[in-house]
């Protein structure tokens, strides 16, 4: 299982939050473009209707889901099991209202370097590390207090 990119962006289309784990893009504008395609691709599906699994490339598959105002997506390589990704952007999610204290927008803007450390303790280099909403929150409160 490998994770090309994770992206949080807005209803509008704004980036909040953007990892890549696989150097695909090496051109900023095309990376741009990328995730405009990406934000219109999944705004213009029906969420009530369509599954929150889309293919978008050659080799990649799209695994989403709406928060709020937020989408948090998951590029993941075709023949991986969506569903497992799913409950990750879920957890991600989970962790992140845990910790933040029921999240927003606001917190990821103004708090950006703390998500990305959230993140950083659930996926390292495109892999899921930690599955436990109780760990994952005991080390990021360890590492809150460093600050």
């Amino acid at each position: 299982m490998a994770i090309q990119f994770i992206l949080c962006f807005n209803k509008q289309g704004v980036v909040r939050l953007v990892r890549w784990f696989e150097v695909c893009q090496t051109d900023t504008q095309k990376t741009q473009d990328m995730i405009v395609q990406i934000y219109r691709l999944i705004s213009s599906r029906d969420h009530k209707h369509q599954s929150n699994f889309v293919e978008f490339s050659d080799s990649t598959k799209l695994v989403y889901k709406r928060y709020a105002g937020l989408y948090f997506v998951m590029g993941v390589d075709l023949q991986d099991e969506e569903s497992i990704y799913l409950s990750h952007i879920h957890l991600f999610v989970e962790v992140l209202d845990a910790f933040f204290g029921n999240v927003c927008e606001l917190d990821i803007v103004f708090n950006f370097y703390k998500a990305y450390m959230v993140m950083d303790e659930m996926f390292i280099g495109g892999e899921i590390q930690e599955i436990s909403k109780d760990h994952l929150l005991e080390r990021l409160s360890i590492l809150d207090r460093l600050d």
